[in-house]
């Protein structure tokens, strides 16, 4: 059995031999769909990589309940696949760009799957330019399975480590001027684009506000709204400078992205989120995964509020709690369960704390950032690129987040203080925190979440 299989062949759209991102793309690519193109890297080579080093066991422990014992043999693990020379044939994908700078992109077999999309959960190496740093990045995508970060997220999602495994696709990078991502549905029956200039990358870490465009269901742009460049600040407890600028796509070419992602949902024949990119050669899809949505929500008498501010809704529901506003990670262990998380970037970082929250507003971000896709996946409402949320929402108000309609409203009231409404800051069901369980999500008692259907 070859190890290494084109993106084009018939075997690459085996999800059990090369994960569901590279299947997904294969299926795209040999439907006629325009992608970068590539080689799928088997998981066989990532197993027989831990046999060869003597770290099948250690894998098989850093599952363990022992944390202590399990954090010990997951490091053992990544410190073993950085440490000793790749034995298994995967050079063939390297050589097969005959020079051209390469991604290389992980696809674990949990990943881009319906209800665990592991979204910025593992790595992505753009602009790969020698074969010793591609090498390395196969190394980091195998060592990415055992990081912490998705192992907290396994846990979250009850996925047995032990039974994932790593495949990794290598394709031709591709110098893009403008990139982005697409929701082939949303709640209203549209369509959502968004852009921004470069890789894409920033869109995907929730760093910028994209350009967001609104498509109806034959691909007509309804709505164009220009997003913004940042000069980053000096420290994360400064303020960014925001920039207004041009959309990177005129309507003809929206429009244009708009049908491939129409052709994308008809080849899955269900609702996808994709990954795109635009460069010499015109768009390209790099990405395409199942997307959860719900359907639109009965007008409701609007909540009782002193002022109200704007985003990009992530697409779900409707749910109110206390606001503990946060500008820096390190503030982020004040987050009590039941608490809208108000915060500047909508980073994949923050995947652990969506089990405890009732809801997300950030300032940076978008509709197709990763952590969009992981609030999708546990129905937690969320609202992103909302200017100036940080000081605009005051900590401690009661804030009602609209992910469908891409609203954060709240009234003045003051932080209760601890003493009086959460005395340990860890109790589920607080006083003020209202959200309660859809789609098999984990949420906090006495909730009153208005579902977007």
């Amino acid at each position: 059995m070859r190890l290494t299989v084109p993106l084009e062949a018939p075997e690459a759209a085996d999800p059990e031999r090369f994960g569901p991102k590279a299947a997904n793309l294969a299926r795209v690519a040999q439907a006629g769909l325009p992608t970068p193109g590539g080689t799928c890297i088997d998981v066989e080579a990532y197993r027989a990589q831990l046999q060869h080093l003597g770290l099948r066991a250690a894998a098989r422990e850093a599952a363990s309940a022992d944390l202590p014992l399990a954090r010990r043999r997951a490091l053992e693990v990544r410190l073993g696949l950085f440490q000793q020379p790749i034995a298994v044939p995967v050079l063939d994908a390297w050589q097969a760009l005959r020079g051209v700078p390469a991604a290389v992109r992980s696809s674990a077999l949990v990943e881009d799957r319906e209800g665990a999309t592991c979204a910025g959960q593992f790595e992505s190496y753009l602009g790969i330019a020698s074969e010793a740093d591609y090498l390395t990045a196969v190394r980091a995508c195998w060592a990415a399975l055992w990081s912490v970060r998705a192992l907290r997220y396994l846990a979250l999602q009850e996925i047995d480590p032990v039974r994932n495994a790593m495949a990794v696709l290598v394709q031709p990078f591709v110098a893009s001027r403008a990139a982005g991502g697409g929701l082939s549905r949303t709640p209203t029956g549209g369509m959502i684009l968004t852009a921004a200039p470069g890789a894409g990358s920033a869109i995907a870490q929730g760093e910028v506000v994209p350009d967001r465009y609104l498509l109806d269901p034959a691909a007509v742009v309804v709505d164009v709204q220009a997003g913004q460049s940042h000069t980053a600040a000096g420290c994360a407890h400064e303020r960014a400078v925001a920039r207004p600028r041009n959309a990177c796509l005129d309507r003809s070419q929206a429009s244009e992205l708009g049908t491939l992602l129409l052709r994308t949902e008809a080849l899955f024949g269900h609702p996808v989120e994709i990954e795109w990119v635009l460069g010499a050669s015109g768009f390209q899809l790099v990405q395409a995964r199942p997307l959860r949505i719900e359907t639109a929500p009965l007008l409701a008498e609007p909540c009782p509020s002193d002022s109200v501010l704007r985003g990009q809704p992530a697409g779900i529901g409707r749910a109110t709690g206390r606001t503990c506003v946060v500008r820096c990670e390190c503030e982020l262990g004040r987050i009590a369960p039941g608490e809208v998380l108000v915060t500047k970037v909508a980073g994949p970082g923050l995947s652990h704390v969506l089990p405890t929250v009732a809801g997300v507003v950030t300032e940076l971000g978008g509709s197709t950032s990763h952590l969009a896709s992981l609030a999708r996946e546990r129905g937690i409402p969320m609202v992103l690129g909302a200017p100036d949320a940080t000081l605009r929402i005051p900590d401690g108000v009661q804030l009602t987040v609209d992910g469908v309609l891409g609203s954060a409203s709240w009234q003045r009231r003051p932080r209760v203080p601890q003493s009086e409404g959460r005395p340990d800051g860890l109790r589920v069901g607080l006083p003020g925190s209202r959200r309660e369980s859809v789609g098999g999500a984990r949420r906090p008692r006495g909730a009153a979440r208005e579902d977007a259907g």
